[in-house]
């Protein structure tokens, strides 16, 4: 999470294979080390030979554990412990109980939960006795991270997603059974067969409120705009381009939703399209616009807890609370998170809101939007 030490606190140990993904253990380290946690790497003799132990010690600050010594370092306390990359050899070797290196020792022995990131090739990782391994570590409660299948191999899983997946580990998870509805980015509107009408939306706020809403437990269905931004691979996404679309996703799973996100910024109006290319040397040309479906509209009677976003533009922030109080009353809406977009939020990583209730009001400064998230997300759920 940008800008936050969301792991402060947290002692973590990184356990390295003798994989060739072992070259991208510095990262998550280091990565682990931005977040606030204290990291001590654990490796193999295998894994010595791909990186060396220097490099774990300058990724983590802290000498690694090469060998097991009368100083029991396997019987350290650890909040949580990362195997990352896992060969197929090490997860056998854990199945099976052995207990035969510094990795394998500190499995064997932690009391804490333990996460196991395979990496490898496709054809080892689809043996059925490497499967059935794998399933001997989930029924002892450990958690695999799923590798990537690309160029003939189950990759290691992609910085993200191993860290997303410590993060959720050691996060609360007060949504718990909880189903969230969310919706995301811009809207497009067709013109002709070529052109439409967008907005700058990158959905990167949306994007953020559903990886906010999965680390807490919920089950999360976001429902995105055309966008270039990345989705976490955990997260259930449909895609959708106008405001028609997005209406009738919204209509579909508002149903099953404890709670529903309006974060789109969905477009106010949609054009009455040409079925052929409009001609640009045709002079001018007269656009025919009209109101584009409300998805607040359509959810104003629903059980869920409901939030919208209220955007506007060069306002004062007297015009800007005023407004989002009318969509609050107008809409039915539990909590609304109002912006002035004019201060470049467009395509960054940063928001400044105001959450606007019926108890109130709570200005956050400019912060990432990962923050604005976690924050949107404390006021639903107490809701």
């Amino acid at each position: 999470m940008e800008g936050s030490k969301i792991l402060e606190g947290r002692r973590l140990a990184l356990c390295v294979t003798g994989s060739v993904a072992a070259i991208e253990s510095p990262k998550i380290a280091r990565e682990l080390v931005r977040l606030g946690a204290e990291v001590t790497a654990y490796m193999t003799p295998d894994s010595s030979g791909i990186i060396t132990p220097d490099v774990m010690e300058f990724a983590t600050g802290r000498p690694p554990v090469t060998r097991l010594t009368g100083k029991l370092e396997h019987l350290e306390n650890f909040d949580l412990v990362l195997v990352a990359p896992a060969t197929a050899n090490t997860i056998a070797k854990i199945a099976c109980g052995l207990a035969d290196n510094a990795v394998t020792a500190l499995v064997f022995s932690t009391k804490a939960k333990v996460l196991v990131a395979p990496g490898m090739q496709a054809d080892m990782y689809s043996n059925p006795i490497l499967k059935e391994n794998m399933e001997k570590l989930r029924r002892c409660g450990m958690v695999l991270i799923e590798p990537r299948m690309e160029e003939g191999k189950a990759k290691l899983a992609s910085l993200e997603a191993i860290v997303d997946a410590v993060i959720s580990a050691l996060y609360k998870k007060d949504l718990t059974g909880k189903r969230v509805l969310v919706t995301a980015g811009p809207t497009q509107e067709p013109l002709d067969p070529v052109r439409v009408i967008t907005n700058r939306s990158s959905g990167k706020m949306g994007i953020a409120l559903a990886r906010e809403a999965s680390l807490r437990g919920a089950e999360v269905k976001l429902v995105l705009g055309p966008t270039p931004e990345a989705v976490p691979d955990y997260i259930e996404v449909e895609r959708v381009e106008t405001a028609g679309e997005m209406l009738e996703v919204v209509k579909r799973e508002i149903g099953r939703a404890h709670y529903f996100i309006s974060a789109a910024a969905i477009a106010d109006f949609t054009a009455e399209a040409r079925e052929e290319k409009m001609d640009s040397r045709g002079g001018e040309i007269t656009i025919r616009l009209r109101p584009a479906p409300k998805v607040l509209e359509a959810v104003r009677d629903s059980g869920a807890v409901k939030c919208g976003f209220k955007a506007l533009h060069g306002v004062s922030e007297q015009e800007l609370l005023d407004a989002a109080r009318d969509l609050l009353e107008e809409s039915g809406l539990d909590l609304v998170v109002a912006n002035d977009v004019s201060g470049g939020v467009f395509g960054s990583d940063e928001n400044e809101v105001y959450l606007v209730d019926r108890k109130g009001v709570e200005h956050l400064p400019r912060m990432p939007k990962t923050r604005v998230a976690a924050a949107v997300l404390d006021r639903l759920q107490e809701m």
